[in-house]
């Protein structure tokens, strides 16, 4: 019988290599594959380093590696939309976006060109089929201190159909110790915390290398009354404290930006949780569209713990999720992800709250 043929998407890091050994042990012919994203030497995902990390990997496992330049698609759908977002007010998570529109649509294309089954990359999340509501669901990783669940909602029914993520049934230990045995060289390499394109964190310096003005505005309490001047909305997300530079009698925080105005609105802590939360673009995952109000557990940022909500879908797709409780700094372009139990519902991007 003729092996199944997998793409596998190496960035370099220790998850990825580990995908690519647990599926050559399963049976697998595999062959690895690198998204060039932008070009950078200093690391990052999709960075020249990073290729050159994984091309070592992928050499020392025996499998053929192919390296894509997809700078221009990431340019124009992540970078773009990250630059855009910014300046309408949101805050974006370009990891999201790359999830969406680049990673593995290109991957997908590339395996198809090349003749292979499936594609698989190293995220901490699993997959499977349900007969029962004829879908591919998207499920939490065993390891949910390394959940990667939450950005990889956008995924389309054609992706979850041919992807395996082998990594998701391993603690993160675990996945360290057989990279190790196998002796390749970034068993022991730190996982990427930062926005790739941006590895100093330096948001605003980004956003002004892109041609972003920072216009200065007021900053002003909920009634309108002027506290400060702002450097320029790009400069501040919602729940910010730190660097506001406002002398006040009390501790204040970023509650909202207003566009039309030019203002920043700062208020009390108690001021920034909210219960209704609204989200476009609302990808139903591993369940049909919801008719009826659904239960759910819910969360509107990566790191942020979930919370009991009722989803409930509107007359023009729009998702509403009603919090049991209050949630804090709920932040537009933020995504609103909800599971029940093991499985992603859903998820879409943060548009208002009320």
């Amino acid at each position: 019988m003729e092996k199944k043929k997998v793409l596998v998407g190496m960035s370099g890091g220790v998850d990825s290599a580990a995908a690519a050994l647990l599926l050559e042990r399963a049976g697998y012919e595999t062959a690895g594959c690198t998204l060039r994203l932008y070009s950078r030497v200093d690391g990052g995902c999709g960075s020249d380093r990073e290729a050159e990390d994984a091309r070592l990997a992928a050499e020392a496992m025996g499998m053929e590696f192919y390296l894509l330049d997809d700078s221009d698609t990431f340019r124009e759908k992540v970078i773009g939309n990250f630059v855009e977002t910014y300046c309408a007010g949101a805050t974006p998570n370009p990891c999201i976006e790359c999830n969406r529109c680049v990673k593995f649509t290109s991957l997908l294309r590339t395996a198809e060109k090349l003749g292979m089954d499936h594609i698989a990359t190293g995220h901490y999340a699993r997959v499977r089929y349900n007969e029962t509501v004829n879908r591919w669901q998207l499920l939490r990783g065993r390891d949910s201190a390394k959940d990667q669940s939450y950005v990889l909602y956008p995924l389309s029914q054609e992706i979850l159909s041919h992807l395996l993520l082998p990594v998701g049934e391993y603690e993160k230990s675990e996945i360290r110790a057989m990279v190790a045995e196998r002796g390749l060289h970034n068993a022991h390499k730190k996982d990427s915390q930062d926005i790739c394109f941006i590895p100093d964190g330096d948001y605003v310096g980004f956003l002004t290398e892109q041609g972003v003005p920072l216009s200065p505005g007021d900053f002003v309490d909920g009634e309108g009354k002027v506290l400060g001047r702002h450097r320029g909305q790009v400069c501040y997300t919602t729940g910010q404290r730190r660097g506001l530079g406002v002398s006040a009698d009390r501790p204040l925080y970023v509650l909202r930006k207003n566009g039309q105005n030019n203002t920043v609105v700062l208020g009390d802590n108690e001021e920034l949780f909210t219960r209704t939360v609204y989200a476009r673009d609302f990808n139903w995952v591993s369940l049909p569209p919801a008719d009826e109000p659904l239960r759910v557990t819910a969360k509107t940022r990566y790191s942020q713990r979930e919370a009991e909500a009722t989803l409930y879908r509107e007359a023009d797709g729009t998702v509403r999720a009603e919090f049991d409780e209050g949630q804090r700094a709920v932040t537009a372009g933020q995504s609103l992800v909800c599971y029940s139990g093991e499985l992603v519902v859903g998820g879409g991007i943060i548009t208002a709250t009320e």
